[in-house]
């Protein structure tokens, strides 16, 4: 292998390193790899920046704003009642869960399918009596069966394709995945119907204010007389700014509002406040305050007739994503306070406003009715228990059509998927289904400076020589033992780097050094590369490992230990099925 491969392999090295980490956002560091790649001329300026202008990255550009259209009209909510009215019982409720999302999700991105249908799912388990962590891993697992069923299912099947078709071995078909997904979808549903009472927790909601353990940062304080407070307003007063003391009530006002932030307070005013104990210890000896020693928290403290207790995720390609609640101000943005925040199952209750929230993390909103209805309706918060809103619900058959019409034209060869995924975004614009802004809104812009920025990395492997010098290393190992050994190597090593980095990026990454390894042992390298895309597209082993399951932690209350349980066996189930079936379907 020549010096630049050396020096490629360790750029390679260093960013899936930065990847398993997650030190950094992911974008950021694929657009490190670039940038080290351009600055050492190991790729042209051309070759650098093809990655913005592949076919993939802008179909799959496309593709995000053809499923908003879907969702801001709530034709996938629309499906999705219809689910809840034919889920009878546990039995009933997996299958109609299962088909109906995975035929969604093979043409709707996987994550804007699972937004839609978590709150959904959690309304089923609520009505009939069934616990939300029994379903809401088979919805997060049979999105991942949908997106193997189709072309445009996943982004990381368009950039497997695009990256066949550069090497000269053709592009993939849109229903090319059908025959293997399907089978995986079968045997999908089938494990859970018979292990999945076994396998999955029954675990039972707690209150909220408990499950947030705000039991210790939130009390009653009562206004002594000659307090400094007296005669002041809680604007006034400064119990935020000064002591990190957040007033929800003063709770003998008469008044169901939160925190009536101008009212003056009086003697024997009643507070309910959050913070720490320590602030509050130290704050009722120099401000006059006495802590109601026998309160007792509960969700009916932190609510009345009109005020309300919820949850909220937040949601794929949300704006508060990478951001704290003081830089986006979002108690004045939304009217909303955020009691507590969840994280993979931990809890932060300290200094809530310096969190940088990402994607599933759960926050627990107090606010009025009016404006729940108004974060229902919006696109950066998915509030559980609650039927996602439309405005546009007269407009939900034309998105429909047109994606329809999008998946038509690709199928049969009309036009490249490409161009018929452009021209559906603008339809959806000229029938003023979206906005202009609502379609720069719906890219995801993380994933596609992601693909930019991975994607000419692939192509400095292929160059460099260091994909071939890879690919000899994989045939000294498992070559020997014939193609379909290969073939299983490929699966395996695609399943653990799923688990731990971008799914998209550990495609990009393997496909060259598939192609290589297939083209060193004579063999087709479309096994291979559909080894890669299957493998890297059913991430089920931890939370982590693919978004969907990031997103359902929380409202399913699972530990990552549930994951590993349900999910372990059923990667291993599909990739015995994979070896065995992707040979007879894809001919070495």
């Amino acid at each position: 292998m020549t010096a630049e491969g050396f020096i490629v392999l360790g750029i390679l090295i260093g960013i899936v390193a930065l990847f398993v980490s997650e030190k950094y956002p992911l974008d950021i560091v694929a657009m490190l790899g670039l940038g080290v790649l351009l600055l050492l001329g190991l790729v042209t300026l051309q070759e650098g920046f093809s990655g913005f202008s592949n076919p993939a990255t802008l179909t799959v550009a496309a593709m995000f704003i053809l499923s908003a259209g879907l969702q801001r009209t709530g034709a996938t909510t629309a499906v999705g009642r219809l689910m809840v009215r034919f889920s009878r019982n546990h039995f009933t409720a997996l299958v109609v869960i299962m088909v109906t999302v995975t035929i969604m999700s093979a043409f709707v991105n996987n994550t804007a399918a699972v937004a839609v249908f978590i709150p959904l799912v959690t309304i089923l388990a609520g009505r009939r009596k069934l616990s939300a962590s029994k379903l809401l891993i088979p919805l997060s697992y049979a999105s991942q069966f949908g997106g193997v069923c189709t072309l445009i299912g996943t982004s990381t099947n368009l950039l497997v394709s695009s990256i066949s078709e550069e090497a000269g071995y053709g592009a993939f078909t849109m229903f090319e995945f059908s025959r293997m997904g399907l089978v995986l979808f079968a045997a999908g549903v089938a494990f859970f119907l018979l292990f999945g009472r076994w396998l999955l927790p029954d675990r039972q909601t707690p209150e909220l204010a408990a499950a947030y353990q705000l039991g210790e940062y939130i009390t009653e304080l009562r206004v002594r007389e000659g307090s400094p407070l007296v005669g002041k307003s809680v604007l006034e007063s400064r119990l935020g700014e000064d002591h990190d003391i957040t007033v929800l009530r003063v709770l003998n006002t008469g008044e169901d509002g939160w925190a009536p932030l101008r009212r003056t307070l009086q003697p024997d005013d009643v507070l309910l406040v959050r913070g720490s104990l320590t602030d509050l210890i130290r704050l009722r000896g120099t401000m006059g305050l006495r802590i109601n020693a026998d309160f007792k928290l509960r969700d009916e403290t932190l609510q009345t007739e009109d005020l309300r207790l919820v949850q909220a995720l937040v949601a794929p390609d949300s704006r508060l994503i990478g951001h704290t609640l003081k830089e986006i101000d979002f108690r004045n943005r939304y009217r909303a306070l955020v009691l507590g925040i969840r994280r993979r199952g931990e809890t932060t209750n300290m200094k809530l406003s310096s969190v940088k929230l990402g994607l599933g993390d759960a926050l627990l909103v107090q606010a009025h009715q009016s404006e729940i209805r108004g974060l229902r309706r919006g696109d950066d918060l998915i509030v559980l228990n609650e039927v996602p809103g439309s405005l546009l619900r007269h407009k939900a058959p034309l998105a429909i059509g047109i994606l329809v019409v999008v998946v038509g034209l690709a199928a049969f060869d009309v036009v490249p998927i490409l161009v018929a995924a452009l021209l559906g975004s603008v339809a959806l614009v000229m029938t003023r289904v979206l906005r202009p802004e609502d379609v720069y809104r719906a890219i995801n812009w993380q994933v596609i400076f992601l693909l930019a920025g991975v994607l000419p990395l692939g192509v400095a492997m292929h160059t460099s020589g260091a994909a071939g010098w890879l690919a000899e290393q994989t045939v000294a190992l498992v070559g020997d033992m014939g193609p379909v050994a290969v073939l299983a190597a490929f699966y395996l090593l695609t399943a653990i780097m799923t688990e731990t980095m971008s799914n998209a990026a550990a495609a990009v990454l393997l496909a060259p050094i598939a192609i290589s390894t297939a083209e060193q042992i004579g063999a087709d390298p479309r096994p291979f590369l559909m080894a890669i895309t299957f493998a890297a597209s059913t991430g089920f082993s931890t939370p982590v490992g693919y978004q969907t399951n990031t997103m359902i932690y929380i409202p399913g209350g699972y530990k990552y230990t549930d994951f590993l349980r349900a999910g372990m066996p059923l990667n291993l189930i599909f990739c015995i099925l994979s070896v065995i079936f992707i040979p007879r379907f894809w001919a070495f």
